[in-house]
């Protein structure tokens, strides 16, 4: 990656979307931070800015619990520009209680999958058209947990925020398998990593506050927003990667990620499932 890369960033305003947008700025690359919130964008902008000395880095927005929102990003993007390195899906949610999209999904699987699922799909035809390009996926740890309820993929039965939160960080290590898979010979890697424990805002409910003692508690045993960053960092500058394709990184180290990860008939019916639910013409 050099100065005259560009590199889409979800979640960019706070936590490892900031810190990731911080130190990719600093290489002076153009630096596109996507966000839902306005004012918490228009903060951050300002601070990345300043923190990099680099102004080559705007804000737009987009609300990945809306698959309107983030096509009506994806055309407003290939408008302003011809080209994208580097694409660095982000963003997450972990809230308690049931919760939706804007299209009806539950909350944790419509944002932290479907959106990015979409986001990135809509972007492939310039991904591929800038090749060498990459692609990078942020899961967790807690996918080993998961599960995809195809017969209930809403948990609208037996439903819990953390059997929520564990489906959709699966998903993310099953779509990234399966777009490599998808992506071979086009020039275009797609990777994911877990970020290890970090303190950020993630579960945080900003209406209730509900986890800001929780995470105040647990601070001195998380990593900063910085420590947490460096594997995105790793992924999308190092040479090192050049043509990593379909891995699973902790700390920089590809390592291996659950057994049901691997199972290509699921990553299959996933995407499948996916594509439908988002009612695209992917092919």
């Amino acid at each position: 990656m050099d100065k005259n890369s560009i590199v889409v960033i979800t979640g960019a305003n706070s936590g490892i979307g900031k810190a990731t947008s911080i130190e990719l700025a600093r290489t002076g690359a153009v630096i596109i931070m996507l966000c839902r919130s306005k004012k918490r964008g228009e903060e951050a902008l300002q601070d990345v800015r300043n923190l990099s000395g680099n102004n080559s880095v705007e804000l737009m927005i987009c609300d990945l619990g809306s698959l309107k929102s983030i096509r009506d990003f994806c055309l407003e993007f290939k408008k302003k520009y011809q080209r994208l390195n580097v694409l660095i899906n982000n963003a997450g949610v972990i809230l308690p209680g049931y919760h939706q999209t804007a299209d009806g999904y539950e909350l944790h699987f419509g944002v932290n999958h479907l959106g990015h699922f979409l986001l990135t799909n809509e972007l492939l035809d310039i991904l591929i058209a800038s090749a060498p390009a990459r692609v990078i996926n942020v899961t967790s740890g807690i996918h080993k947990t998961g599960k995809i309820y195809f017969e209930d993929v809403n948990l609208k039965k037996n439903y819990t925020f953390w059997r929520a939160y564990a489906q959709s960080k699966l998903a993310n290590i099953l779509f990234t398998y399966e777009l490599s898979k998808r992506l071979k010979g086009t020039g275009v890697t797609a990777n994911c990593f877990h970020p290890g424990a970090v303190a950020t805002r993630l579960g945080i409910n900003r209406d209730t506050g509900f986890g800001t003692f929780i995470t105040r508690l647990l601070k001195p045993f998380f990593q900063t927003s910085k420590q947490g960053a460096e594997t995105a960092i790793y992924l999308a500058t190092s040479n090192d990667i050049e043509g990593v394709n379909g891995k699973y990184f902790y700390r920089k180290r590809s390592v291996p990620s659950s057994k049901r990860s691997y199972d290509k008939a699921t990553a299959k019916k996933l995407w499948d499932l996916s594509k439908k639910m988002v009612e695209s013409e992917i092919e």
